[in-house]
């Protein structure tokens, strides 16, 4: 067996690297796997995969409030949509400049089987082949040189996947350091800057990842450590002397990989780190914070933010109550200031989860989250609104109507301002709240500071919006308010018609003071001079659309008939999807993401094979 003496010695500079940690208590809990068989029954794992059951009393919904998910919405890996079309082939799109320190010796000997070495002979064969596969190869300058060899180390890769999986007593003291030191020369590596657009411009269903050129070593020594922390002869005790704090910060740092499917393992990976090594998790949460800070404060971009949150979504569900004040921090300075991130359409479901689950950990932290999120309303990006008003309705689902009488007049405001939003998805996205049975039993409760506020702007909208479909559903939110308490809906609708009134008379003495300035500017010898326009055209209007007093007497009726006509041409409405443009794709991208097999996936097969 040949090794480079380069290689050799970042072997053994890693190897004196690595140090000891101290253990630091914890209350965080990750809660461990119901598994569902064949037989309709459940049986406890341990942690085989990504979902997590709740079982604590206190996370228990009321019946009138809707269940909310226990697990965290998965990142997609493929998030390219095409419409139909031909299929234009364009050249690969492989990641081009990963810094990879190759050895300059790489030709590797082919080692004996471990299956038919003898038994006291394994160990040291299991060692020789960790530190065979520490020899790097060069897959982008020139993707075919050294294929015998690359072939010799990826069959040697696959073996131990297997012996490790399939074989018990075999992670012994001495494997610890090789196993973590073949990981760490593999994959620590600088990352290459993005060749997408970031921020706004960044549009996950139609820039595509770049992909890792090594993937085919990469993936099996990704899975090689994955198994390697799930084996039955796993001891964190022994362990943690060689996966430490500078281990977990290399590892994030890998975070930002543009290659989703290297994402995917990352994240299945630090997960069963932050399980096993209760010393390590306080400060897996301290440096995930600084990573957001960084993201929304100093680049506005990073790869794996999705990931890192679909992460804190499993260990939020495990945090013990009453909340640390540190949680409470990590929530308003940390997750609440993610959403005002232009490239928030990339993480948006994964981080709506935490949130909610924060929410319905301590209900406390009801106001300064909705507060936090009008702070943050998007001004001029609509699609962001719509983003914004999916989550305050999974967040109104979990709320205390204690809490809600808190919120309601800025939070009704707000959903006002949409209610009258030109862009018809935000008008139709704020007025589906009221198809929601619990916000609706919200706002009976509070009609009386509610209908006040959006009475106005229900019923302006339902005389001007443009979109015939809004027109249904403001009659259909109308009609539910009158439903609900009549005399205040007439109350509500004879303030409105003496306001109006109100304003109609004050731009009608507007008018005659601007004409009485007219009639004197007509005494000034100039006049004619400067009024050479068309003759009988005003300078002016200060005229305004008003109800006339037979539209707020008929309200009552036209509200009836057009909520139920417009409910149905609602029904009938085609749904609308945006046309992505023709862009030519790249198949090589496209197989590789859909032909990726989950990191969870790897561990659920091999159990259900066991």
């Amino acid at each position: 067996m040949n090794f480079s003496a380069c290689n050799h010695g970042r072997h053994e500079r890693i190897r004196n690297e690595i140090s000891q940690n101290q253990d630091i208590t914890d209350n965080t809990t990750l809660f461990p796997l119901v598994y569902n068989v064949p037989d309709g029954s459940f049986r406890e794992k341990k942690n085989w995969t990504w979902n997590y059951s709740v079982c604590s009393a206190q996370q228990q919904q009321t019946a009138s409030k809707r269940p909310s998910n226990s697990t965290p919405p998965p990142t997609q890996l493929n998030k390219i949509k095409y419409s139909g079309g031909p299929q234009i082939v364009k050249k690969e799109r492989r990641q081009s400049s990963s810094r990879f320190n190759l050895a300059k010796n790489r030709e590797l000997q082919k080692l004996p089987a471990l299956k038919d070495a003898p038994l006291v002979d394994r160990e040291e064969l299991f060692v020789q082949k960790l530190r065979q596969c520490c020899v790097l190869f060069d897959f982008v300058t020139d993707p075919l040189s050294d294929l015998k060899y690359k072939e010799v180390k990826r069959a040697g890769l696959n073996e131990m996947v297997e012996y490790i999986t399939h074989n018990r007593d075999v992670v012994t003291e001495s494997i610890y350091p090789e196993g973590v030191i073949m990981f760490s020369i593999n994959l620590f590596r600088t990352l290459p800057p993005s060749s997408n657009p970031t921020g706004a411009e960044f549009d996950p269903e139609e820039d595509e990842p770049t992909l890792e050129a090594a993937w085919p070593h990469l993936q099996l020594v990704y899975e090689f450590f994955l198994r390697f922390l799930e084996s039955p002869d796993f001891q964190p005790n022994v362990a943690k002397k060689y996966i430490d704090q500078k281990f977990v910060l290399s590892l994030l740092e890998l975070f930002d990989s543009e290659d989703p499917r290297e994402r995917d393992f990352l994240k299945t990976i630090l997960h069963r780190i932050y399980g096993k090594f209760l010393g390590l998790r306080a400060y897996i949460r301290r440096q995930i914070n600084n990573i957001f800070y960084r993201f929304i404060y100093e680049t506005e971009h990073h790869n794996g933010i999705a990931e890192l949150l679909e992460i804190l979504g499993s260990i939020i569900n495990g945090f013990a109550l009453p909340l640390k004040e540190e949680h409470k921090m990590f929530l308003i300075r940390g997750l609440l200031p993610l959403h005002k991130v232009k490239s928030l359409s990339v993480y948006h479901p994964q981080l709506a989860y935490c949130v909610v689950q924060f929410l319905e950990k301590d209900s406390s932290l009801t106001e300064p989250v909705i507060m936090g999120l009008l702070k943050f309303w998007p001004k001029t990006h609509s699609p962001k609104e719509v983003m914004f008003l999916n989550e305050l309705e999974e967040i109104l689902d979990v709320i205390e109507p204690s809490e809600f009488v808190k919120i309601m007049e800025p939070l009704f405001r707000q959903l006002a301002k949409c209610v009258s939003s030109p862009h018809f998805q935000v008008a139709e996205r704020a007025l589906y709240y009221w198809n929601n049975e619990y916000i609706m039993s919200l706002i009976s409760d509070n009609a009386a500071k509610i209908l006040p506020i959006m009475f106005p702007a229900l019923y302006k909208n339902s005389k001007s919006h443009w979109n015939k479909t809004i027109h249904g559903l403001i009659y259909n939110a109308l009609k539910l308010f009158m439903e609900m308490n009549q005399k205040l809906f007439d109350d509500c609708t004879q303030q409105y018609k003496a306001e109006k009134q109100k304003e109609k008379c004050k731009l009608k003495e507007r008018e005659e003071v601007w004409h009485k300035i007219e009639e004197l500017a007509k005494h000034n010898p100039q006049y004619m001079m400067y009024n050479e326009g068309p003759g009988g055209v005003p300078l002016y209007s200060m005229e305004t659309e008003t109800p006339t007093a037979e539209d707020i007497q008929l309200l009552k009726k036209t509200v009836e008939t057009e909520a139920t006509q417009g409910m149905k041409d609602i029904k009938k409405d085609k749904v609308m999807i945006r046309r992505k443009s023709e862009l030519p794709q790249d198949v090589y991208t496209i197989k590789a993401l859909e032909q990726h097999k989950r990191a969870e996936e790897y561990l659920t097969a091999n159990e259900e094979a066991l």
